[in-house]
């Protein structure tokens, strides 16, 4: 860990340490250094060790560099947790910041709300509210502990902020507030900035070319060989109509090459989120089990097919933008099907307007004091 000579009056910590919040984190630090109110220390956890899905988001999206960068990955979810919540402790000693910032639903979220909640730092947390509804996900831990010891939960979604209401959370205590979602800031700011960066179309010689747009990551189809193998079955049949670009997670392709899985889809290294974005307002459709991409499908109106049995996002389901098909292979080609003829209206606004790390700083800012 790198040190800081002496800890800013009105600190705020940020915890991040998987791709997804590089993203999330983003939109927010932009706006909190534009303040100067407050400043932020950002600690990368290194639960993304991968230099494609880590140091490359940092590079591209102009991210301050962390102060402290744990270098913690590669281990199961309790050592790995435990290791974060060892550390960061450490960290939130030295620092002694205002407030905590987490985003999201992974280890590293989970960890970051565990040491500052015990150290009596009050903890904010981004995606607060989201549910699955299946404590079998190891998200689904991770984001109801979060949201249980978070002094302020900044909810994406009208759903989100309707859970916490129906579990009691009004009476705990602690701030609840409908922000938007700081996806749709980092998606609307980075759009143009990807437009003359982004590489991946040349590369993959689509350009003119329709084609879909695939990730599989999500534990449970990784860990599951029936699951995957289904899901790898029904991107074949879509990859004989129209080419596939499947990035591949590090994870996916550990298992399936330790189980001899193959795919008919252009299996590709993980890549940037300038060459993402370029792949999504490219792409025909998506089909994936990430809940980022859910979303991010919508902000740049794209059809979307969910390989889980469940969302968090429920008013895409509910608006037509997308269908939750599992693994099943017959499901998942009847709803590929479905959503390419489909033309549901995109001119909804469901996520904030471009304006969730606003209503965040400005939260952050009075947790601060």
């Amino acid at each position: 860990m790198s040190a800081l000579s002496m800890a800013p009056p009105r600190a705020v910590l940020t915890v991040v340490g998987a791709r997804p919040q590089f993203i999330k984190a983003a939109a927010v630090s932009r706006v909190i250094e534009a303040r100067a109110a407050i400043r932020e220390v950002i600690v990368h956890t290194g639960q993304h060790f991968d230099e494609n899905m880590s140091a490359i988001f940092f590079q591209e999206m102009e991210i301050p560099a962390p102060a402290y960068s744990l270098d913690i990955h590669g281990l199961g979810h309790g050592a790995m947790t435990g290791r974060m919540l060892e550390q960061l402790e450490e960290v939130l000693l030295r620092e002694r910041p205002r407030a905590v910032m987490v985003y999201g639903d992974t280890n590293t979220t989970l960890a970051g709300a565990l040491a500052a909640v015990k150290l009596h730092v009050p903890v904010v947390h981004v995606e607060a509210g989201l549910r699955s509804f299946k404590m079998q996900m190891p998200e689904e831990v991770n984001r109801i502990l979060t949201d249980r010891v978070s002094s302020v939960l900044c909810c994406p979604t009208r759903t989100a902020l309707a859970n916490l209401r129906r579990e009691g959370y009004e009476g705990f205590g602690c701030r609840i507030e409908l922000t938007g979602d700081v996806m749709q800031d980092a998606a609307r700011y980075y759009a143009e900035k990807s437009a003359g960066r982004a590489t991946a179309m040349k590369r993959l010689r689509l350009d003119g070319k329709r084609f879909a747009l695939c990730t599989i990551h999500r534990a449970e189809n990784t860990d599951d060989g029936a699951r995957l193998t289904s899901i790898l079955g029904a991107i074949d049949i879509v990859a004989a109509e129209m080419p596939v670009v499947l990035p591949l997670h590090p994870r996916t392709r550990a298992v399936m090459e330790r189980v001899g899985l193959g795919t008919a889809a252009l299996a590709i290294e993980p890549v940037g989120y300038f060459d993402m974005l370029q792949l999504l307002t490219r792409c025909a459709i998506v089909l994936t089990d990430s809940g980022g991409l859910q979303k991010e499908a919508f902000f740049f109106r794209k059809p979307c097919v969910t390989l889980r049995d469940e969302t968090e996002w429920l008013e895409l389901v509910e608006g037509g933008f997308n269908i939750v098909a599992g693994a099943d292979c017959e499901r998942i080609i009847g709803a590929y099907r479905r959503m390419l003829g489909s033309r549901p209206d995109f001119n909804q606004d469901l996520y904030g307007s471009g304006r969730a790390s606003e209503r965040i700083a400005s939260l952050l800012e009075e947790t601060c004091g």
